[in-house]
């Protein structure tokens, strides 16, 4: 999937980069605790698809979750930025959904391993089309919303992020070196969910372009 920033640079990304925990009540309804620095798993470049597209729900699972979430888009490349200056390097920022299949992520978990499988699947990252950053202003005084065939399932504000978009940025420039067109998932509010063949889903948010998807389970 290629990706248009708002400067009119065309650039395929080259990393996923996403943030799990990173709302408190989020870790509350998982049982699971907060960390003391972000939570980082990679998706494939392959799970990436536009708004107007299809999830394809995969035969390896039966329980795949929505998780809505705020994306920022990188457009500067960036190692070692400061917190101070990480906004900077956001040439724009989506909507965007963490597919998650649960069953399998539930088996990682027992097992202690990773959970690339139940977060990689092809079609596991909806993106929404980019904002420029300077139209979206304070990306910490955003709503998200995400409605599955008209019901609403998820709503939350990023002012409730446990690590702001800036101290995420900054954290994954010490770990990678972030690259134009490199996208940051930064984490899910509240009200995770199953979703189902012929579902519809619409994320909404703040001075964004919507989000919208189709379900398709996948032959078995």
């Amino acid at each position: 999937m290629t990706l248009t920033l708002p400067d009119g640079r065309e650039v395929r990304p080259g990393k996923v980069l996403c943030i799990g925990r990173n709302y408190a009540a989020h870790v509350a309804e998982m049982g699971d605790v907060s960390e003391a620095e972000p939570v980082v798993f990679l998706k494939p470049s392959t799970a990436l698809v536009p708004s107007g597209g299809e999830v394809v729900l995969p035969s390896q699972s039966d329980d795949v979750h929505h998780e809505l979430e705020l994306v920022a888009v990188i457009g500067t490349e960036a190692k070692n930025v400061s917190e101070a200056d990480a906004l900077e390097v956001v040439a724009g920022y989506a909507l965007g959904l963490d597919l998650t299949a649960r069953d399998l992520q539930a088996q990682a978990k027992a097992k202690k391993g990773p959970w690339s499988i139940a977060k990689g699947f092809d079609t596991f990252a909806p993106l929404g089309p980019i904002t420029a950053a300077s139209e979206v202003g304070d990306p910490q005084a955003l709503e998200i919303a995400l409605e599955v065939d008209g019901d609403e399932r998820q709503r939350g504000t990023t002012d409730h992020m446990v690590f702001s978009v800036a101290r995420v940025v900054s954290f994954l420039s010490s770990v990678f070196t972030l690259e134009p067109g490199d996208v940051v998932y930064t984490g899910t509010p509240e009200g995770v969910g199953r979703i189902e063949d012929g579902d519809t889903l619409r994320a909404t948010g703040t001075g964004l372009e919507d989000l919208t998807v189709t379900v398709r389970r996948a032959s078995r």
